[in-house]
Protein backbone atom coordinates (compact mmCIF):
# COMPACT_ATOMS: atom_id res chain seq x y z
CA UNK A 1 0.00 0.00 0.00
CA UNK A 2 1.18 3.18 -1.13
CA UNK A 3 1.72 5.79 1.69
CA UNK A 4 -0.71 8.29 2.48
CA UNK A 5 0.64 12.14 1.48
CA UNK A 6 0.78 14.53 3.47
CA UNK A 7 -2.63 16.11 2.67
CA UNK A 8 -4.32 12.76 3.19
CA UNK A 9 -2.95 12.34 6.84
CA UNK A 10 -5.16 13.51 9.95
CA UNK A 11 -4.21 16.68 11.49
CA UNK A 12 -4.05 15.23 15.00
CA UNK A 13 -1.52 13.10 14.69
CA UNK A 14 1.02 15.96 13.65
CA UNK A 15 3.26 16.79 15.96
CA UNK A 16 4.01 20.03 17.62
CA UNK A 17 5.35 22.83 15.21
CA UNK A 18 9.44 23.43 15.56
CA UNK A 19 10.19 24.98 18.45
CA UNK A 20 6.84 24.88 19.75
CA UNK A 21 6.88 24.45 23.70
CA UNK A 22 4.65 21.20 24.75
CA UNK A 23 2.58 22.92 27.80
CA UNK A 24 3.49 19.61 30.14
CA UNK A 25 6.89 20.12 29.88
CA UNK A 26 7.31 20.16 33.25
CA UNK A 27 5.55 17.11 34.18
CA UNK A 28 7.51 15.19 31.16
CA UNK A 29 10.86 16.33 33.03
CA UNK A 30 9.68 14.69 36.11
CA UNK A 31 9.00 11.55 34.55
CA UNK A 32 11.83 11.26 32.68
CA UNK A 33 14.26 12.04 36.05
CA UNK A 34 11.97 9.77 37.66
CA UNK A 35 12.83 7.09 35.19
CA UNK A 36 16.33 7.76 35.21
CA UNK A 37 17.02 7.98 38.81
CA UNK A 38 15.14 4.66 39.45
CA UNK A 39 17.55 3.20 36.75
CA UNK A 40 21.09 4.97 37.38
CA UNK A 41 20.60 5.96 41.01
CA UNK A 42 20.91 9.75 42.60
CA UNK A 43 24.50 10.15 42.38
CA UNK A 44 25.18 8.55 38.91
CA UNK A 45 22.17 10.38 37.13
CA UNK A 46 23.09 13.38 35.76
CA UNK A 47 20.84 16.25 34.41
CA UNK A 48 21.80 15.91 30.91
CA UNK A 49 20.61 11.77 30.59
CA UNK A 50 17.48 13.59 31.90
CA UNK A 51 17.20 16.40 29.15
CA UNK A 52 17.86 14.00 26.14
CA UNK A 53 14.90 11.28 27.96
CA UNK A 54 12.78 15.02 26.93
CA UNK A 55 14.83 15.68 23.99
CA UNK A 56 15.54 19.20 25.27
CA UNK A 57 18.76 20.69 26.25
CA UNK A 58 20.28 20.33 29.70
CA UNK A 59 20.45 24.43 29.44
CA UNK A 60 16.50 24.20 28.81
CA UNK A 61 15.99 21.72 31.88
CA UNK A 62 17.73 24.58 33.73
CA UNK A 63 15.28 26.81 33.13
CA UNK A 64 12.64 24.60 34.96
CA UNK A 65 14.78 23.03 37.79
CA UNK A 66 17.77 24.96 39.33
CA UNK A 67 19.65 21.77 40.34
CA UNK A 68 19.57 17.97 40.01
CA UNK A 69 18.99 18.01 43.54
CA UNK A 70 15.60 20.09 43.21
CA UNK A 71 14.63 17.50 40.60
CA UNK A 72 15.37 14.65 42.45
CA UNK A 73 13.40 16.04 45.54
CA UNK A 74 10.31 16.45 43.20
CA UNK A 75 10.63 13.33 41.60
CA UNK A 76 10.70 11.48 45.40
CA UNK A 77 7.21 13.12 45.86
CA UNK A 78 5.81 12.66 43.30
CA UNK A 79 4.32 9.39 43.32
CA UNK A 80 3.55 9.54 47.19
CA UNK A 81 1.64 12.57 45.99
CA UNK A 82 -0.38 10.77 43.23
CA UNK A 83 -1.07 8.04 45.74
CA UNK A 84 -2.31 10.36 48.23
CA UNK A 85 -4.35 12.57 46.10
CA UNK A 86 -6.10 9.22 44.75
CA UNK A 87 -7.17 8.04 47.99
CA UNK A 88 -8.69 11.57 48.25
CA UNK A 89 -10.76 10.93 45.42
CA UNK A 90 -11.86 7.71 47.19
CA UNK A 91 -14.98 7.83 49.93
CA UNK A 92 -14.32 7.98 53.01
CA UNK A 93 -15.68 4.47 54.46
CA UNK A 94 -15.17 2.74 50.78
CA UNK A 95 -14.59 -0.85 50.53
CA UNK A 96 -10.90 -2.03 51.01
CA UNK A 97 -11.10 -3.09 47.23
CA UNK A 98 -11.66 -0.01 46.49
CA UNK A 99 -9.02 1.83 48.38
CA UNK A 100 -5.86 -0.59 47.00
CA UNK A 101 -7.42 0.06 43.81
CA UNK A 102 -6.75 3.74 43.49
CA UNK A 103 -3.17 2.82 45.08
CA UNK A 104 -2.72 -0.27 42.55
CA UNK A 105 -3.54 2.16 38.93
CA UNK A 106 -1.27 5.04 40.49
CA UNK A 107 1.55 2.70 41.03
CA UNK A 108 1.32 0.32 38.19
CA UNK A 109 1.23 3.83 36.05
CA UNK A 110 4.27 5.51 37.32
CA UNK A 111 6.25 1.81 37.73
CA UNK A 112 9.20 3.35 35.43
CA UNK A 113 9.84 6.06 38.14
CA UNK A 114 8.24 4.50 41.75
CA UNK A 115 11.59 3.63 42.63
CA UNK A 116 13.29 6.70 43.96
CA UNK A 117 10.73 7.02 46.88
CA UNK A 118 11.41 3.43 47.83
CA UNK A 119 15.07 3.91 47.93
CA UNK A 120 16.99 6.33 46.94
CA UNK A 121 14.77 8.90 49.47
CA UNK A 122 17.44 7.94 51.94
CA UNK A 123 19.62 11.13 49.74
CA UNK A 124 17.36 13.18 50.59
CA UNK A 125 17.57 16.61 53.17
CA UNK A 126 15.79 15.75 56.52
CA UNK A 127 13.22 18.01 56.15
CA UNK A 128 12.12 16.58 52.48
CA UNK A 129 12.53 13.04 54.12
CA UNK A 130 10.06 14.74 57.48
CA UNK A 131 8.09 15.65 54.54
CA UNK A 132 7.62 12.23 52.40
CA UNK A 133 7.17 10.50 55.84
CA UNK A 134 4.25 12.61 56.78
CA UNK A 135 2.56 12.18 53.41
CA UNK A 136 3.69 8.33 53.46
CA UNK A 137 1.96 8.06 56.87
CA UNK A 138 -1.35 9.45 55.61
CA UNK A 139 -1.12 7.26 52.66
CA UNK A 140 -0.72 4.29 55.16
CA UNK A 141 -3.53 5.66 58.00
CA UNK A 142 -6.19 5.56 55.23
CA UNK A 143 -5.01 2.23 53.82
CA UNK A 144 -5.56 1.09 57.53
CA UNK A 145 -8.64 2.18 58.58
CA UNK A 146 -9.81 0.03 55.23
CA UNK A 147 -7.76 -3.20 56.18
CA UNK A 148 -9.14 -2.67 59.92
CA UNK A 149 -12.87 -1.90 58.86
CA UNK A 150 -13.29 -5.47 57.07
CA UNK A 151 -10.51 -7.16 58.88
CA UNK A 152 -9.99 -5.98 62.17
CA UNK A 153 -6.85 -7.63 64.18
CA UNK A 154 -4.71 -5.33 66.34
CA UNK A 155 -1.46 -5.36 64.16
CA UNK A 156 -0.06 -2.10 64.46
CA UNK A 157 -1.04 -1.36 60.66
CA UNK A 158 1.54 -4.16 59.89
CA UNK A 159 -0.87 -5.77 56.94
CA UNK A 160 -1.59 -2.40 55.86
CA UNK A 161 2.00 -1.99 55.29
CA UNK A 162 2.62 -5.34 53.98
CA UNK A 163 -0.72 -4.38 51.53
CA UNK A 164 1.20 -1.41 50.35
CA UNK A 165 4.71 -3.56 49.93
CA UNK A 166 3.03 -6.24 47.76
CA UNK A 167 1.32 -3.10 45.72
CA UNK A 168 4.78 -1.05 45.23
CA UNK A 169 6.79 -4.18 44.21
CA UNK A 170 6.46 -3.51 41.08
CA UNK A 171 8.07 -0.45 40.97
CA UNK A 172 11.37 -2.61 41.47
CA UNK A 173 11.89 -5.12 38.76
CA UNK A 174 11.56 -4.89 35.26
CA UNK A 175 9.04 -8.19 34.46
CA UNK A 176 7.33 -7.31 31.51
CA UNK A 177 3.64 -7.56 32.28
CA UNK A 178 0.58 -5.94 30.63
CA UNK A 179 -0.62 -2.53 33.14
CA UNK A 180 -3.76 -4.41 33.17
CA UNK A 181 -2.47 -8.00 34.11
CA UNK A 182 -0.34 -6.19 36.61
CA UNK A 183 -3.08 -4.54 38.42
CA UNK A 184 -5.08 -8.01 38.60
CA UNK A 185 -2.28 -9.27 40.14
CA UNK A 186 -1.39 -6.68 42.28
CA UNK A 187 -4.42 -6.23 44.20
CA UNK A 188 -5.48 -9.95 44.78
CA UNK A 189 -1.98 -10.00 46.31
CA UNK A 190 -2.80 -7.24 48.42
CA UNK A 191 -6.11 -7.85 49.25
CA UNK A 192 -4.89 -11.52 50.40
CA UNK A 193 -2.19 -9.86 52.61
CA UNK A 194 -4.58 -7.92 54.14
CA UNK A 195 -6.96 -10.65 55.06
CA UNK A 196 -4.23 -12.64 56.77
CA UNK A 197 -3.72 -13.18 60.48
CA UNK A 198 -0.09 -12.95 60.65
CA UNK A 199 -0.30 -14.37 64.47
CA UNK A 200 -2.05 -17.50 62.40
CA UNK A 201 1.83 -17.59 61.24
CA UNK A 202 3.32 -18.38 64.72
CA UNK A 203 0.99 -21.66 64.64
CA UNK A 204 2.92 -23.30 61.45
CA UNK A 205 6.49 -21.48 62.10
CA UNK A 206 9.18 -23.98 61.08
CA UNK A 207 12.67 -23.56 62.14
CA UNK A 208 15.07 -21.90 59.84
CA UNK A 209 18.48 -23.25 59.08
CA UNK A 210 20.57 -19.96 58.22
CA UNK A 211 24.52 -19.98 57.13
CA UNK A 212 26.82 -18.71 59.75
CA UNK A 213 27.36 -15.13 60.25
CA UNK A 214 31.00 -14.64 58.37
CA UNK A 215 33.47 -13.74 60.95
CA UNK A 216 35.68 -11.25 59.83
CA UNK A 217 39.31 -13.26 60.17
CA UNK A 218 41.22 -11.17 57.28
CA UNK A 219 42.20 -7.88 56.93
CA UNK A 220 39.50 -7.09 53.59
CA UNK A 221 36.85 -9.12 55.40
CA UNK A 222 37.37 -6.81 58.60
CA UNK A 223 36.97 -3.81 55.90
CA UNK A 224 33.95 -4.98 54.43
CA UNK A 225 32.11 -6.02 57.51
CA UNK A 226 33.19 -2.52 58.43
CA UNK A 227 31.56 -0.97 55.27
CA UNK A 228 28.43 -2.91 55.07
CA UNK A 229 26.88 -0.72 58.51
CA UNK A 230 28.18 2.74 56.93
CA UNK A 231 26.43 2.04 53.27
CA UNK A 232 23.52 0.99 54.93
CA UNK A 233 23.26 4.19 57.22
CA UNK A 234 24.35 6.83 55.08
CA UNK A 235 23.84 5.57 51.33
CA UNK A 236 27.15 3.86 49.54
CA UNK A 237 27.75 7.92 47.94
CA UNK A 238 28.45 9.36 50.88
CA UNK A 239 30.60 7.08 52.77
CA UNK A 240 34.19 7.85 52.31
CA UNK A 241 37.45 5.84 51.82
CA UNK A 242 38.17 7.76 55.15
CA UNK A 243 35.05 6.60 57.43
CA UNK A 244 36.04 3.05 56.26
CA UNK A 245 39.73 3.06 57.36
CA UNK A 246 39.17 4.53 60.40
CA UNK A 247 36.48 2.35 61.42
CA UNK A 248 39.18 -0.71 61.33
CA UNK A 249 41.78 1.53 62.00
CA UNK A 250 43.38 1.80 58.76
CA UNK A 251 45.19 4.88 56.78
CA UNK A 252 42.62 5.46 53.43
CA UNK A 253 46.05 4.76 51.19
CA UNK A 254 45.82 1.38 52.97
CA UNK A 255 42.72 0.02 51.68
CA UNK A 256 43.96 0.06 48.40
CA UNK A 257 46.00 -3.10 49.46
CA UNK A 258 43.08 -5.03 50.40
CA UNK A 259 40.76 -3.50 47.31
CA UNK A 260 41.11 -1.49 44.06
CA UNK A 261 38.10 1.07 45.13
CA UNK A 262 35.32 1.77 47.35
CA UNK A 263 33.09 0.17 44.59
CA UNK A 264 34.73 -2.92 44.81
CA UNK A 265 33.73 -3.09 48.12
CA UNK A 266 30.40 -2.34 47.76
CA UNK A 267 30.43 -5.33 44.88
CA UNK A 268 31.71 -7.52 47.87
CA UNK A 269 29.17 -7.05 50.05
CA UNK A 270 26.69 -7.66 47.34
CA UNK A 271 28.46 -10.87 46.59
CA UNK A 272 28.58 -12.13 49.65
CA UNK A 273 24.60 -11.43 50.01
CA UNK A 274 23.82 -13.24 47.41
CA UNK A 275 26.05 -16.27 48.81
CA UNK A 276 24.52 -16.40 51.94
CA UNK A 277 21.04 -16.41 50.50
CA UNK A 278 22.12 -18.92 47.96
CA UNK A 279 23.55 -21.26 50.64
CA UNK A 280 20.12 -20.60 52.90
CA UNK A 281 17.72 -21.82 49.90
CA UNK A 282 19.50 -24.70 49.37
CA UNK A 283 19.69 -25.91 53.46
CA UNK A 284 15.07 -24.91 53.66
CA UNK A 285 14.66 -27.43 50.47
CA UNK A 286 16.68 -30.23 51.23
CA UNK A 287 14.21 -32.91 51.75
CA UNK A 288 11.49 -31.13 51.45
CA UNK A 289 8.01 -32.66 51.14
CA UNK A 290 6.24 -30.69 47.78
CA UNK A 291 6.27 -27.69 45.91
CA UNK A 292 3.53 -26.31 48.69
CA UNK A 293 5.98 -26.70 51.38
CA UNK A 294 9.06 -25.68 49.21
CA UNK A 295 7.34 -22.38 48.44
CA UNK A 296 6.65 -21.65 52.16
CA UNK A 297 10.37 -22.66 53.03
CA UNK A 298 11.89 -20.33 50.58
CA UNK A 299 9.08 -17.64 52.18
CA UNK A 300 10.50 -18.73 55.62
CA UNK A 301 14.37 -18.65 54.26
CA UNK A 302 13.79 -15.07 52.80
CA UNK A 303 12.17 -13.80 56.09
CA UNK A 304 14.93 -14.99 58.18
CA UNK A 305 17.71 -13.85 55.83
CA UNK A 306 16.25 -10.00 55.51
CA UNK A 307 15.93 -10.02 59.24
CA UNK A 308 19.17 -11.75 60.16
CA UNK A 309 21.15 -9.77 57.69
CA UNK A 310 19.37 -6.65 57.27
CA UNK A 311 21.79 -3.86 56.59
CA UNK A 312 23.88 -6.16 54.27
CA UNK A 313 20.42 -6.73 52.36
CA UNK A 314 19.20 -3.15 52.51
CA UNK A 315 22.59 -2.00 50.91
CA UNK A 316 22.81 -5.02 48.12
CA UNK A 317 19.46 -4.39 47.07
CA UNK A 318 19.37 -0.22 47.37
CA UNK A 319 23.34 0.02 45.75
CA UNK A 320 23.17 -2.75 42.97
CA UNK A 321 22.06 -0.42 40.00
CA UNK A 322 24.97 1.87 41.41
CA UNK A 323 27.78 -0.66 40.24
CA UNK A 324 29.19 -0.76 36.60
CA UNK A 325 28.35 -3.42 34.62
CA UNK A 326 31.02 -5.56 34.93
CA UNK A 327 30.76 -6.04 38.84
CA UNK A 328 26.78 -5.59 38.38
CA UNK A 329 26.85 -8.52 36.05
CA UNK A 330 27.66 -11.78 38.09
CA UNK A 331 24.69 -10.28 40.84
CA UNK A 332 22.31 -10.16 37.85
CA UNK A 333 22.77 -13.23 36.98
CA UNK A 334 22.29 -14.77 41.01
CA UNK A 335 19.48 -12.63 41.52
CA UNK A 336 17.59 -14.25 38.36
CA UNK A 337 18.57 -17.95 39.70
CA UNK A 338 17.20 -17.06 42.65
CA UNK A 339 13.61 -15.99 41.28
CA UNK A 340 14.17 -18.81 38.98
CA UNK A 341 13.40 -21.06 41.78
CA UNK A 342 10.60 -19.13 43.63
CA UNK A 343 9.06 -19.46 39.92
CA UNK A 344 8.81 -23.09 39.31
CA UNK A 345 8.26 -24.45 42.91
CA UNK A 346 5.02 -21.27 42.70
CA UNK A 347 4.14 -22.98 39.27
CA UNK A 348 3.98 -26.33 40.41
CA UNK A 349 1.26 -25.42 42.81
CA UNK A 350 -0.42 -22.66 40.98
CA UNK A 351 -0.44 -23.68 37.41
CA UNK A 352 -2.83 -21.76 36.53
CA UNK A 353 0.00 -19.04 36.86
CA UNK A 354 2.23 -17.94 33.68
CA UNK A 355 5.86 -17.51 34.28
CA UNK A 356 5.76 -13.74 34.12
CA UNK A 357 2.66 -13.63 36.76
CA UNK A 358 4.10 -15.93 39.11
CA UNK A 359 7.74 -13.73 39.11
CA UNK A 360 5.26 -10.66 39.36
CA UNK A 361 4.14 -12.33 42.69
CA UNK A 362 7.33 -13.41 43.95
CA UNK A 363 8.79 -9.77 43.46
CA UNK A 364 5.04 -8.98 45.46
CA UNK A 365 6.29 -11.21 48.04
CA UNK A 366 9.63 -9.76 48.42
CA UNK A 367 8.24 -6.47 48.96
CA UNK A 368 5.75 -7.52 51.29
CA UNK A 369 8.67 -8.81 53.48
CA UNK A 370 10.39 -5.27 52.83
CA UNK A 371 7.50 -2.99 53.97
CA UNK A 372 6.60 -5.42 56.72
CA UNK A 373 10.49 -5.23 58.02
CA UNK A 374 10.47 -1.39 57.98
CA UNK A 375 7.27 -1.86 60.16
CA UNK A 376 8.36 -4.00 62.97
CA UNK A 377 11.92 -1.81 62.18
CA UNK A 378 13.71 -4.95 61.54
CA UNK A 379 13.38 -5.82 65.58
CA UNK A 380 14.33 -9.68 64.97
CA UNK A 381 12.44 -12.48 67.10
CA UNK A 382 10.53 -15.45 65.73
CA UNK A 383 6.98 -14.01 66.57
CA UNK A 384 7.91 -11.74 63.75
CA UNK A 385 9.59 -13.91 61.24
CA UNK A 386 7.00 -16.14 61.64
CA UNK A 387 4.71 -12.88 61.30
CA UNK A 388 5.94 -11.81 57.87
CA UNK A 389 6.28 -15.37 56.81
CA UNK A 390 2.74 -15.78 56.92
CA UNK A 391 1.97 -12.15 55.14
CA UNK A 392 4.18 -13.50 52.00
CA UNK A 393 2.99 -16.69 51.51
CA UNK A 394 -0.51 -14.87 51.54
CA UNK A 395 0.81 -12.37 49.24
CA UNK A 396 1.72 -15.64 46.99
CA UNK A 397 -1.79 -16.89 46.69
CA UNK A 398 -1.00 -20.37 48.80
Amino acid sequence: MAPASPSARPAATAGPAPGTRPRNRRQLIIDAAGRVFSERGYHKASMEEVAAGVGITAAALYRHFPNKYALFAECAHVMVDGLVAALDEVASGAPLTEVLTAVTRVTVTHRASGGVYRWEARYLHHEDRRRLGVKFGRLVERVDEAVQREHPLPDGRLRAMAALGAIGSITMHHTSVAPRRAEALLLASALRVAATDPAAGRRAARPVELPARPVPRTRRAEILAASVPLFARDGFANVTNGQIAEAVGLTPSALYRHYPGKVDILAAACLQAAGLLAQGVERSLHEVAGPHDAVVALAATYVAYCFEYTELTSVAEAELAGLPADLRRPLLVAQREHIAVWEQQLRLVRPELYPRQARVLVHAGFGVVVEAGRRLRWRDSPDHRAAVTALVVSALGL
